[in-house]
């Protein structure tokens, strides 16, 4: 019989605390920049990490989604066995005043 398995929370740096190279460099990326965008188009806590389109396996989209909470992006809670997520547009935009709008803007 196995035992469960309990994932750790995920750890969620706040964008006050997060330099604009940091924030930057994790919009450059494709993947994440898909992500983000997804995110912006959805009700808040509504997706669960695996329902986004990007071309990457479960570990790659992880390591993504590390990437966009350390930068102080997303914001993701355990809601029974999924993970879901949130853009923290507000507190982003609270930062970094306009640059979330930009990067929207700029792939449509």
């Amino acid at each position: 019989m196995s035992t469960p398995r309990h994932r750790t929370a995920p750890e969620h740096t706040h964008p006050d605390d997060v330099p604009v190279l940091t924030a930057l460099a994790a919009l450059a990326d494709p993947v994440r920049l898909t992500l983000v965008r997804e995110l912006a188009g959805s009700p808040e806590w509504s997706r669960a990490c695996g329902t986004f389109d990007v071309p990457v396996g479960k570990a790659g989209l992880s390591h993504h989604f590390a990437v966009l909470r350390a930068a102080g992006l997303v914001e993701q809670r355990d809601e029974g066995p999924r993970r879901v997520n949130r853009l923290r547009r507000t507190e982003f935009d609270a930062r970094f005043p306009g640059l979330l709008e930009l990067v929207l803007r700029a792939g449509s």
